[in-house]
């Protein structure tokens, strides 16, 4: 069965953009984007909720050409970037089968409600958050309110340049 990790960029008081959705204060450097790189090998699948894609979008992002993208989303009817495939169903039905097909790994981006979503349905086994040393005082949280607990399990723990760290957890089942 193929694994999904929650990979996720936060400030240190759990933020994961701004009010206005900015990210401009990601602190990004070299060891980052070996951590990235070495995290990519492993995963042929992104899943993200439409809210994130709407960000994810603007942005420059690294080719990934043999990565699939799903976005998940009630209200868009048709994604500009034909590379992105729409889903409009049940999202952890879709995931549930998605998670029983051969490939590689699969990647949650983003927050939110779809994330917790996941959560709730015990479809995520890993996260992966790389802490930032910035108190951004108000923003999206890196979590809403969830229906029960979910215990961790701390699998590596990395300091990184900018005094950022890098943790993974395995989510308990």
């Amino acid at each position: 069965m193929r694994k999904i990790t929650f990979g996720v960029a936060n400030s240190l008081d759990n933020r994961i953009a701004r009010s206005d959705d900015a990210i401009d204060w990601l602190l990004f450097g070299d060891e980052a984007m070996s951590f990235m790189e070495e995290f990519w090998k492993n995963v042929d699948t992104v899943l993200m909720g439409r809210k994130t894609y709407e960000i994810t979008s603007k942005m420059e992002a690294p080719e990934t050409p043999n990565v699939k993208t799903y976005v998940f989303s009630r209200t868009l009817k048709k994604c500009p970037d034909d590379t992105v495939q729409l889903v409009s169903e049940d999202a952890v039905t879709f995931i549930r089968d998605l998670k029983e097909q051969d490939g590689k790994d699969i990647c949650l981006m983003g927050g939110g409600d779809f994330a917790r979503t996941l959560f709730e349905a015990g479809l995520v086994d890993e996260i992966s958050v790389n802490i930032h040393p910035l108190l951004l005082g108000a923003g999206a949280p890196l979590f809403l309110d969830m229906d029960r607990q979910i215990d961790l399990e701390l699998l590596e723990c990395k300091t990184m340049e900018h005094d950022c760290v890098a943790l993974t957890y395995r989510v308990k089942k």
